[in-house]
């Protein structure tokens, strides 16, 4: 296209500037094609003329739109030059913080120079496995690629990793060796990768040192080998240097310093190890001084060099060598210090006894005497003569500095040798990843023979680099078929041939070397003669002849010629070295010796396995020691660089280059200036150039129809997208040059993406306008309709208003003619009923006066007869009852003598009773016919008596009647007599009193008076009064309320504090389990590993032992305590086995075991730690505890005394009745003892006598009997307690026994030592805090552990004061039985009294015939009555009788069977046939299964073959019950524990536990026979504990399942095993779902644009993104939830508790959680505000799967909450203040650094969106200063929540269980 139609008004440029090397402007006019000038604006506003070259004609750079800014990969820019690089670099830099940028295949690294928390192994776990463009650039991504191809491609791999020194290439290194050591692992226990990492801190202190670039800047370069096995671990590594800066050992430039290695140890000269060497500080010796910089800022040497020797110490260097090293590298300082002065000027001489010449004699062990002359004096050798000839002192300090820097070379590659022998291994290496960390170009005021090198060096890699560039270059077009034309692309081969071809720089220089008068100035004239004229690239300086010029691919350098013969010769005197080689020191010695002649550190000798290394060895001969220094260092470094570019041409590069942002290592601060320099030397624009020169863009058909669909028209788009993208831009790009389809991509030339942007960009814009359009068209129409609205609402109301104002004046008027007539007739009303009530009264007065009088009258008269009629009455009353006495007396007299004759004719009748029953028994019959009769007269008579009184009665009321009328009258006519004389005394009176009340009204007057004043006085003081009661009652309200608010705040207060120590300690118990669930985790890898382990020596071995052998992976925790004897055998041959294997073990994987066990040590001491001071603070709360529970049991034991008191005293009451009763029927016999019937009273007392007897004594025998059922009891529960040893349980005798704290503290003890396993005892919780934490709103005890241990204490407890309530109302209601009875029988006695009475009444009236047959009727029906009775009891007692032979028998049937266990093997055949079978042992109903399964011992191998390894999953969970193995191994283990086999019991688990162990081994990956073990494990679980015994686990059961619990053994502690298993299960469970889940996550949740249309795809660069667009095969959101649903159907399926899937769901919602939310932190092309809907979407549609499936409460929702409001985040408004208060009180589940990261990485998908400004981002992090949580950045995707098993009872019935053919059962007998 036309530069006019890119050159437009707005269009921004880059133009160059001085200062910031490119400076933004934008076009204020339109170029037109000839224009000379561009009309430019800053950034700044100022407004300015840009000339364009009239030669070229070229226009300044166009810059990229704001969308592409801050690109992860820079070959994603539309625009690919200088500038744009720059810019993004700069961005992501600054702004965003991000230092890492993809350039192609380079990574570009600026140093930070601040420390990023971007490098834990939670960001190396994010990266593994993932592909290089899917996530943020990073050094763990390039580590990745690298290990990735070595894998899939098969082939070495390198990470050449360059850059100036302070850029960070020592640190990328050190952090890609650190990937591979995690990701992969060692292949052996040598801990391999250890070595490798520990390898860094030795080379960091012998070849790195400060310099006033960087303080840790490596002098010298290296490449790393890091070597694989097949299944690509590490086994080992070998490490080859290049140039060591050996000057540095002697000099130093100001603010720089020496190797660390020295100054650590004068930091450390205060150890007394290292007092022999004599050293002190840095500032006294030569070597160390000279830079003035001697320590570094927030370095401690001291802890250095701690670190160096650990790493010494790992790498198999023993402390013998180490203080050999430090005793040489003393000696080398100690040298330095060697003063040496002037003899004369030819000579020179050393002081004698120099001290620091002596201590390095002492040192090295030479003789002081031939080292001070050496140093002073050199040998000359001719053909026939030897001469020694003296040196001056220059020359002299030069050889003593020499040989330092020899002594350092040589230290420093044995270091290196001995480092790759420890580092080597005796396993085949399959392939390698090579490290280069290599200096990049290099360029000072003064370049020297070192400078050189290093460029010379960045030469090659250059060149390597650009072809390895155009080579991926050309496959990539070939690939897709594109038309390949060739690139230019810059060449630097005549570099390389001026510098290493034949006559080039080096050739020249060694000849020059070899000349015995050459010098640097001779060197220099060649050099200007042969290349000056013939090499371009070759220049001399205008003002100098020793020094010339080299055009680098990087820049122009000026090279000094002084000292390169020097440099190149490195020699150093044969004399000094042979005095060395005579040292007594052997590592001395060693270090000049032959290298096949030393040994190594460890003792070992270098295995002869594995790749032979590549580094190059000088061919050194003792003979010929002076050819040993004959190679030039630029022969040797030519010849190793030419080996390392073989060895990198043999692998696949991966580059790395480090840039350092400016030169006073400031914070996150760049220089463009320096960025510049850096990235022309490194590659990166010659890489960014030639990908320019191409297709730089590349879109595929898919992403460029996503991103580019809004334009097209509808009628463009076509089922095939390729052909859809070819017809659109044909349609938009005219000029066909411009793109190249291939047959997966789009290519693009340069700048066509960006103008596709800016058609998208005015398509949007058009689109925006015309949608702003209508909205304000519909927005001005509705205001419109709003405003006719109001104006029509307003017009109706005023109307309305005047409609009501007239309405209203009709009403007041109409209104006001009614108030004035109902007024007037008010008026008249009211005068006439004046009149008519003034009428009234007067006629009221006048008749009431009259009626007064008439009454009076009549009052009297009937006074007067009442008079009459009482006198009269008490008269008659007089005379009646004394004529009523004298008949009564005459008739009672008459009667008694009547009486005595029938009493003496009744007593001669019943003498002869009983020889009338003799003689007459058919008399019987006719006295019940008379009785009959008498009955019947009786109530004849009864009804005559009856007519008769009421008679009497009417009689009597009638005369009564007459009698008091006839009185009142007679009282009336006396009362009017009287009336009349009182009327006249009445006036009498009435005159008196007038008078009287005349002066009484004066006094009133006064009273009043007085009164009314006393009355003012009052009311005044009561109003005080009251006003003062009022403010008290305030007083008193505000009290009240205070209090009232007080109490609320302590409440509240006590509440909160509740709530917090409850939950902190859930908390605790959650960080417990889970701690004990991961030492679990890391017990279950130990005992693979030591399988593993035996499996590879039984394989070496190749020695098969006979016999049976148990496997090892039956070692859980607790097993050893189950062992039985027959296995001791085995174990001990085991141990033997095992100590074998041990011999043979790495010693590391001891010390790496005993570190573990101190570990555990310091962990169980910490934890015993938290114990005691827990069990403090119970101490400290029990005093209060026990005061209250003293108080509450004191007050129960009052009640029962006062209860006790009560009942008692109402016992006494009644049988003080009783007693009274019975005098009294004494005394009514003694009154008439001479009177007839008084036999007949002493034989009713004689009966109730013998009652009240035979009552206490049944009394009596019920207590015995009920005592002797008591002990009966407590022995049978001994008994069961001894034999079985069952746990715990609380008896209700021995409960309410307990009486005190101390003795309930003694059965709670007694109660947790059963109940919990003896290897995991711990303290007993005290009582008052057990007691505290039942009053306590405490949270549901199932859950606070699994075994419900606190649950079971807790029921024990609680069943404990229910027994003792209940034993109480027992007590009550037996006394109240007893009084209830008592009172019974007190009514029955006096029923039977009364009837006696009435009998004998009758039998007095009866003729004597009669009174005979009516005692023999009486006494007939006593008997009979009697006899019934004992017929009842006797019944009861037979049904007793009954009973208890029934359980006569059952026992029998059991004791028998026992017995016949233990007796067999001891009962002769004889004595068999001796024995009586009784048939109660064989009885027919035990047709009736008991729930249990009988199998053979030998049959236990193949149960547990069919039952659990060889069971398919599927078939049992589809079509039988679910839990159906856990169902029959419980009921075979039933069986074993009714026959009392121990052994067979523990066999039967042990091999259940191996077995399913073994199952989970083989098949572990299998999700279904996972799950399906877990629900039959913790089914098998549920069983052991629902039919335990235990009270709190058998509550649940029906009567029918309690008679199945197990009677002989107590299975707590294998409980606990088993819980184990369940939970090690449950882990594999949760690793199975992360597998699966895992790859689906990242797809589905962030990539999959599940609302289509709303994300758009930015441009990608060369770095792709493997699943950017969704495909037919991407994971989707459907699939994940398709996967969650199978997951759970399975589950259900198996029968797995739902308390339990809630956990899996809840631990899967986590992980899915979890890595959304880590790679939406480390992809910053998914922090957009359309990828914020889509998750949120996403996250509804999992909330709206949980609500299907019922699942919202397992607290999965709130483990997606992080991801929630990072969504919420990427999608809230992000500009002002409010908004960052919002964003920091929404964001509460996310850290500081995440939400920073996240605002960091925001990027816009178009235009309109706007980036997170700095000042922004700065106030967030202002805000959540203040908060105190985790630094780290990522979630931890391997956490697993601590898993619990609440006890779910099962309601099936074993008896009912059927054993399904298929399962191969049938060996199994059901019992």
């Amino acid at each position: 296209m036309a530069a006019s139609e890119l050159y437009t008004k707005c269009a921004r440029v880059w133009i160059p500037d001085v200062e910031e090397v490119w400076k933004s402007a934008e076009l204020t006019k339109d170029y037109k094609n000839g224009d000379a000038s561009l009309q430019l604006m800053l950034e700044d506003g100022t407004s300015i003329e840009h000339k364009l070259d009239p030669k070229t004609k070229n226009l300044p750079y166009l810059r990229n739109p704001d969308i592409l800014v801050g690109e992860n990969d820079l070959t994603a820019l539309s625009y690919l030059h200088e500038p744009a690089v720059l810019h993004n670099l700069k961005v992501r830099f600054i702004d965003s913080k991000l230092i890492y940028t993809y350039c192609g295949i380079v990574l570009v690294a600026i140093n930070p120079y601040e420390t990023l928390p971007i490098y834990g192994s939670d960001i190396i776990n994010a990266y593994s496995g993932q592909n290089m463009g899917d996530m943020d650039p990073h050094i763990f991504a390039v580590a990745e690629e690298a290990y990735k191809q070595m894998a899939r491609d098969e082939r070495n791999q390198s990470i050449i990793v360059s850059g100036e020194s302070g850029a960070g290439k020592t640190v990328s290194a050190k952090y890609a060796m650190r990937y591979f050591a995690t990701v992969s692992g060692s292949a052996s226990e040598a801990n391999v990768e250890e070595k490798v990492l520990a390898s860094n801190p030795i080379m960091e202190a012998i070849g790195n040192a400060k310099t006033t670039r960087n303080d840790n800047s490596s002098r010298f370069g290296k490449y790393i080998e890091i070597g694989f096995d097949t299944r690509f671990r590490i086994i080992g590594a070998n490490m080859r240097t290049y140039l060591l800066e050996k000057s540095r050992v002697v000099f130093q430039a100001d603010e720089e310093r020496n190797y660390h290695i020295f100054y650590q140890l004068c930091a450390s000269s205060h150890l007394p190890e290292f007092k022999n060497l004599k050293l002190s500080s840095a500032n006294d010796f030569l070597y160390t001084r000279q830079g003035r910089s001697p320590v570094i800022d927030g370095v401690d040497d001291t802890k250095e060099l701690c670190s160096t020797r650990n790493a010494f110490s790992l790498l198999g260097i023993n402390e013998s060598y180490q203080k050999g090293l430090f005793q040489v590298l003393a000696a080398i300082l100690h040298l330095g210090n060697v003063e040496i002065k002037d003899r004369d000027s030819d000579s020179s001489v050393i002081p004698p006894n120099n001290r620091h010449l002596t201590a390095f004699c002492e040192l090295v062990g030479v003789t002081y005497q031939d080292m001070s002359q050496w140093l002073c004096h050199r040998k000359l050798k001719t053909a026939t003569e030897t001469y020694i000839k003296t040196l001056p002192r220059l020359q002299a300090t030069n050889a003593r500095d020499a040989l330092s820097k020899h002594i350092y070379a040589k230290l420093f590659n044995w270091i290196v040798e001995h480092v790759n022998k420890a580092l080597i291994t005796n396993v085949k290496q399959h392939s390698f990843i090579g490290v280069l960390d290599i200096y990049g170009f290099e360029t000072f005021e003064i370049n020297s023979f070192e400078q050189f090198c290093i460029n010379y060096a960045n030469e090659k890699l250059q060149q390597q680099f650009n072809m390895h560039v155009f080579k991926l270059e050309q496959e990539e077009y070939m690939k897709e078929q594109i038309p390949w034309t060739l690139i230019d692309f810059y060449d630097n081969q005549p570099c390389i041939n001026l510098i290493e071809a034949k006559m080039g720089i080096l050739d020249l220089l060694d000849e020059e070397c070899r000349m015995p008068r050459g010098s640097d100035d001779s060197w220099a004239q060649k050099l200007y003669n042969t290349h000056l004229k013939t090499c371009s690239l070759f220049e001399k300086p205008r003002m100098s002849n020793r020094a010339f010029i080299i055009q680098h691919f990087a820049d122009k350098v000026e090279y000094q010629c002084d000292g390169f013969l020097a440099k190149n010769k490195d020699t150093v005197n044969e004399e000094q070295i042979n005095v060395l080689k005579a040292s007594k020191f052997d590592l001395l010695v060693e270090l000049f010796q032959d290298e096949e002649k030393a040994t190594s550190p460890t003792g070992q000798v270098p295995g002869t396995g594995g790749r032979t290394r590549l580094s190059i060895k000088p061919d050194k001969s003792r003979d010929t020691s002076s050819r040993e220094h004959k190679k030039t260092v630029g022969c040797q470094f030519r010849n190793s660089l030419q080996m390392l570019m073989d060895t990198l041409n043999a692998t696949t590069p991966h580059y790395v280059r480090c840039i350092k942002p400016n030169d006073f290592k400031l914070a996150f601060s760049f220089d463009p200036k320096r960025a510049v320099q850096q990235l022309r030397a490194c590659g990166v624009l010659e890489t960014i150039r030639i990908s320019a020169a191409g297709f730089p863009s590349r879109w595929t058909y898919q992403e460029f129809f996503s991103r580019y669909r809004v334009l097209m028209k509808q009628k463009d788009v076509l089922p095939d997208k390729k052909l859809t993208c070819r017809n659109v831009l044909e349609k938009l790009v005219q000029d066909q040059d411009k793109y190249q389809f291939g047959k997966t991509k789009i290519f693009f030339r340069a700048g066509q993406v960006a103008y596709l942007e800016k058609l998208r960009a005015d398509k949007l814009r058009a689109a925006c306008i015309r949608i702003q359009k209508t909205i304000r068209c519909w927005l001005a129409r509705k205001k419109y309709l709003r405003k006719r609205s109001a104006a029509i609402t307003i017009q109706r109301f005023t109307r309305g208003y005047q409609a009501r104002c007239l309405a209203k004046f009709l009403r007041r008027t109409q209104a006001a003619t009614i108030i004035q007539k109902y007024q007037r007739m008010y008026v008249e009303r009211k005068r006439y009923r004046q009149k008519q009530a003034a009428a009234l009264a007067m006629q009221t007065i006048l008749r009431a006066y009259m009626a007064r009088q008439k009454y009076q009258a009549l009052l009297r008269e009937h006074k007067a007869v009442i008079i009459q009629k009482h006198i009269r009455g008490w008269l008659a009353r007089c005379w009646y009852k004394r004529s009523l006495v004298s008949l009564v007396y005459l008739q009672c007299c008459f009667r008694r003598m009547k009486a005595r004759r029938e009493l003496k004719k009744l007593k001669i009748e019943a003498r002869s009773v009983e020889h009338f029953k003799k003689l007459n028994k058919g008399m019987e019959n006719k006295i019940m016919q008379l009785q009959r009769k008498i009955d019947e007269q009786h109530k004849d008579n009864k009804l005559t008596n009856e007519r008769l009184i009421g008679l009497e009665t009417s009689y009597t009321a009638e005369s009564e009647r007459m009698r008091g009328e006839l009185n009142r009258l007679r009282g009336v006519e006396e009362d009017a007599k009287n009336k009349g004389n009182q009327v006249n005394s009445l006036l009498e009176e009435l005159e008196k009193l007038r008078k009287e009340l005349s002066a009484t009204q004066q006094e009133k007057k006064t009273i009043e008076d007085w009164a009314q004043t006393y009355r003012d006085e009052m009311e005044k003081m009561v109003a005080e009064l009251k006003e003062q009661n009022g403010s008290l009652k305030k007083d008193k309200d505000d009290l009240n309320r205070l209090i009232q608010e007080q109490s609320q705040q302590m409440t509240e207060k006590m509440a909160r504090s509740i709530a917090e120590e409850t939950q902190q300690l859930e908390t605790d118990l959650n960080e417990e389990r889970s701690r004990y669930q991961n030492l679990l985790t890391e017990h279950l890898r130990l005992e693979e590993k030591y399988d593993d382990l035996k499996e590879e020596m039984a394989l070496s071995s190749n020695v098969s032992k006979p016999g049976h052998r148990r496997t090892d992976s039956t070692h859980s925790s607790n097993e050893s305590e189950y062992t039985y004897n027959s296995e001791y055998a085995e174990l001990e041959e085991g141990s033997r086995a095992t100590e074998d294997v041990t011999r043979g073990m790495d010693t590391s994987l001891t010390l790496k075991l005993q570190k573990r066990l101190t570990e555990l040590e310091q962990e169980k001491q910490s934890l015993r730690n938290e114990l005691e001071n827990k069990e403090e603070q119970f101490q400290r709360a029990r005093a209060r505890d026990d005061a209250e529970f003293k108080k509450a049991r004191g007050a129960e034991l009052e009640y029962e005394s006062l209860k006790r008191q009560e009942l008692e005293s109402e016992n006494k009451k009644l049988k003080h009745n009783l007693a009274e009763m019975r005098q009294s029927l004494l005394g009514h016999a003694a009154t008439g003892a001479g009177a007839p019937g008084s036999p007949a009273y002493k034989v009713l007392l004689d009966q109730l006598n013998a009652s009240c007897e035979e009552l206490e004594v049944r009394k009596e025998e019920v207590l015995i009997l009920r005592s002797q059922l008591v002990s009966q009891k407590e022995a049978m529960q001994h008994k069961d307690e001894k034999e079985t040893m069952t746990e715990t349980s609380v008896y209700v005798e021995d409960v309410s026994k307990l009486k005190d704290a101390d003795e309930l503290k003694q059965a709670y003890i007694g109660l947790k030592d059963t109940n919990r396993s003896p290897r995991f005892m711990r303290k007993p919780l005290e009582v008052s805090d057990l007691l505290s934490r039942l009053r306590s709103a405490a949270p549901d005890f199932h859950k606070l552990n699994e075994d419900g241990e606190l649950w079971l204490v807790n029921q024990g407890l609680k069943e404990t004061i229910r027994l003792l309530e209940h034993q109480l109302q027992t007590q009550r209601r037996s006394y109240d039985n007893e009084v209830e009875a008592l009172r019974g029988e007190l009514q029955n006695v006096k029923e039977e009294n009364n009837r006696q009475q009435q009998l004998l009444a009758q039998n007095l009236q009866l003729p004597p015939e009669a009174r005979i047959e009516a005692s023999l009727q009486h006494e007939i029906t006593r008997l009979t009555n009697e006899n019934l009775d004992l017929m009842e009891q006797l019944e009861k007692q037979d049904r007793t009788i009954r009973k208890l032979k029934k359980q006569l028998k059952v026992y029998s049937k059991r004791i028998g069977e026992m017995g016949a266990g233990q007796t067999e093997g001891q009962t002769s055949p004889g004595q068999m046939v001796d024995e009586p079978i009784h048939p109660v042992n064989i009885p027919r109903r035990e047709k009736d299964f008991q729930g249990m399964l009988e199998y053979k011992k030998e049959d236990e191998l193949k149960l547990v073959k069919n039952l659990i390894l060889e069971l398919k999953p599927r078939g049992v969970a589809v079509n039988l019950i679910p839990g159906l193995p856990a169902y029959i191994l419980f009921m075979c283990l039933r069986h074993a524990d009714y026959v009392n086999d121990d052994q067979k019991v523990r066999t039967l688990l042990t091999s259940t536990i191996n077995s399913i162990k073994k199952i989970l081994k083989k098949r572990g990956n299998d999700f279904e026979t996972v799950s399906f073990w877990l629900s039959n494990t913790c089914r098998f679980l549920h069983c052991l504990k629902q039919y335990s015994g235990d009270e709190a686990f058998m509550k649940h059961n029906s009567s029918r399942q309690n008679e199945h619990s197990l009677s002989n053994f107590d299975l707590a502690e294998y409980r606990q095993v088993i819980s184990d298993l369940a939970i090690q299960i449950y882990q594999q469970l949760i690793k199975c779902m992360e597998n699966i889940l895992q790859p689906m996550i990242v797809s589905g949740m962030l990539e999959h644009e599940t609302i289509q249309g709303v994300s758009g795809v930015k441009p990608t660069g060369l770095r792709k993104r493997t699943s950017s667009i969704a495909d037919e095969g991407t994971d989707t959101l459907d699939s994940i939830l398709r996967q969650l649903s199978a997951f759970h159907s399975t589950m259900c399926q198996h029968g797995t508790d739902p308390e339990l899937i809630k956990q899996v769901v809840k631990q899967q919602f986590y992980i899915i959680g979890a890595v959304t939310l880590n790679n939406l932190l480390l992809r910053k092309d998914m922090c957009s505000w359309s990828k914020g809907m889509q998750i949120r979407y996403n996250v509804s549609q999992l909330e709206e799967w949980l609500r299907d499936k019922g699942l919202m409460t397992c607290g999965a929702k709130e483990t997606l909450e992080p991801l929630i409001q990072a969504a919420q985040l990427l999608q809230v408004k992000k500009k002002t203040d409010e908004d960052a208060e919002a964003i920091c009180s929404m964001c509460q589940a996310l850290t500081t650094a995440q939400i920073v990261k996240v605002l960091n990485l925001y990027t816009p998908v178009n235009e309109f969106e706007e980036r997170v400004s700095v000042a922004f981002i700065r106030t967030i992090q202002t805000r959540l200063r203040d908060r105190c949580e985790s630094p780290q950045l990522l979630m931890d995707t391997k956490m697993i929540y601590p898993v619990t098993f609440p006890f779910n009872p099962s309601s099936l019935a074993l008896e009912t269980i059927q054993i399904p053919g298929s399962l191969n059962l049938g060996f199994l007998t059901r019992v």
